[in-house]
């Protein structure tokens, strides 16, 4: 069954069975490894945050775009291998919290490329007890030759988890399938380093 919402009906905390499981491109494979650049990004808290400079172990989720219910999604969204789950990733994550915490995680943010005023939207409808990064003109996204997409004139960036010990990625998960796992995939690996 092809299940597709009607115009106006998008609940974006829904994941459709039949969406397309993204395939490992290669486009993560540098990152384990790299030392974050110098740029700060907009925070849906107030300041902003630098990743480079954080102290201890951080997870930053990255993920396209939120929705927002009964607003569309681009044409063809749920056809775009990786797109649909924005969501369901943030809640796992927002679910995950106090575990991510009790392992050791110092600090935990969302990142997309949208903006600061669109993000904070979904971080208080969602209820995230962390911050979503903006990286709205891909500073972050060009510095680090993060793998994107484009679709409906917006450039966005493909799901994925980074593990960042003081300033420098140890881990990237990607691709990353099903979103609404990924904050449990990750608690996973944690704990085989614990």
């Amino acid at each position: 069954m092809n299940a597709r919402e009607a115009p106006g009906g998008h609940d974006p905390t829904f994941l459709p069975p039949d969406i397309p499981v993204p395939q490992d491109d290669g486009g993560a494979r540098h990152l384990a490894g790299t030392k974050l650049p110098d740029i700060a990004l907009a925070a849906t808290n107030g300041p902003v945050v630098n990743l480079s400079k954080l102290e201890g172990r951080a997870v930053v989720y990255i993920y396209p775009r939120t929705g927002v219910p009964g607003v569309d999604a681009p044409p063809g969204w749920d056809d775009i291998p990786g797109a649909r789950g924005c969501t369901p990733q943030s809640c796992g994550f927002r679910d995950h919290y106090a575990e991510l915490k009790v392992l050791g995680v110092a600090h935990v943010y969302g990142l997309s490329t949208q903006d600061s005023g669109y993000q904070r939207e979904a971080a208080k409808r969602l209820h995230l007890p962390f911050p979503i990064l903006s990286d709205a003109d891909l500073k972050l996204t060009h510095a680090l030759s993060l793998p994107t997409f484009a679709t409906s004139g917006m450039t966005l960036l493909k799901r994925m988890a980074l593990i960042i010990d003081d300033g420098t990625i140890v881990k990237a998960f990607y691709p990353v399938f099903p979103p609404d796992k990924n904050a449990a995939e990750v608690i996973a690996w944690l704990r085989r380093g614990a």
